[in-house]
């Protein structure tokens, strides 16, 4: 075995206990592919996208600064920041679970499935799914916060659209089964979290006279109609989301740059290419995982 791949890592052992599910729900998925399912599923993959969950971060946080919306913006920002946290931070590097597009290269069946799905890549580690993570705790903090007003119709998009990212990443091939159902719990409970800690920051805001005076809607009254200002804000932030939407759907895919690592398989993520903080190694440029382990960073 190489020596820039991890041996006996937790990930190697969810590979092994959940192989029979795993490539199971991956043959669900494999005999409904078709050129309509494929195109729907890369657009709604997006929706879990770093990009995008930036993007709606940053709306969240525009949201505090309006009173009648600061707790909606308290739980989106709370539920992002501990999700993003407990994924990327704690759990990916800790299991260490290799992509499912590098470990069943020698499975004939999983393979075309894979190059049938568009062939899109990621730089990192599997376990667990971060698109899942991130769909489920914006869905989870939206979830409690329109329930608990009553509007329950508006409630239920949200996790209904989760749910879709989660089957997104089974059906494109870039996660195994078990990824996403890791993904789910761990969105689920940062969302959960993320809105008790927005009630309480709206607490600690409307007992405090200054804090509680802060509402950006009073610059509407100001020289700007309250509608203007509103439909001036709707439409940033459309352009905004269009644009990385735009973006983020030309990434990835079959002319994506792969790494260059070729040990025990041939590494199928995508590489860093024009990233000072990835640069490349004797001219050869790899993912996040090969670029530490041979920088010597791991």
């Amino acid at each position: 075995m190489s020596p820039f791949v991890l041996a006996a890592t937790f990930g190697d052992k969810l590979d092994s206990a959940f192989y029979s599910f795993d490539l199971g729900i991956f043959e669900i998925f494999g005999k409904i592919q078709c050129g309509f399912l494929t195109a729907v599923s890369k657009m709604i993959t997006v929706l879990g996208d770093s990009v995008f969950v930036v993007a709606v971060a940053v709306l969240g946080l525009a949201l505090c600064f309006f009173r009648r919306t600061r707790k909606y913006g308290f739980a989106i920002v709370f539920a992002i920041v501990i999700g993003t946290a407990v994924t990327n931070l704690l759990l990916k590097p800790a299991v260490c679970r290799i992509r499912p597009y590098n470990t069943l290269q020698s499975c004939a069946d999983y393979w075309s499935w894979y190059v049938g799905a568009g062939m899109l890549s990621e730089s990192d580690y599997s376990f667990p799914s971060g698109h899942t993570t991130a769909a489920f705790e914006m869905a989870a903090a939206l979830w409690l916060c329109f329930f608990t007003e009553g509007k329950k119709k508006i409630a239920w998009v949200f996790p209904a659209a989760a749910v879709l990212v989660m089957c997104s990443r089974v059906y494109l091939m870039v996660h195994y089964a078990s990824d996403v159902l890791g993904g789910l719990l761990v969105g689920l409970a940062a969302g959960c979290l993320g809105f008790l800690l927005g009630l309480v920051a709206c607490r600690v805001m409307d007992q405090s006279r200054f804090l509680n005076a802060i509402d950006a809607e009073r610059l509407f009254r100001r020289g700007i109609s309250k509608k203007a200002g509103v439909s001036a804000i709707i439409a940033a932030a459309a352009v905004f989301f269009c644009i990385s939407y735009a973006v983020l759907l030309t990434e990835g895919g079959e002319d994506a740059v792969r790494c260059e690592y070729d040990g025990d398989y041939d590494c199928q993520n995508e590489a860093r290419v024009d990233d000072s903080d990835y640069p490349p190694i004797d001219g050869k440029s790899y993912c996040k995982i090969h670029w530490k382990q041979i920088s010597g960073e791991n």
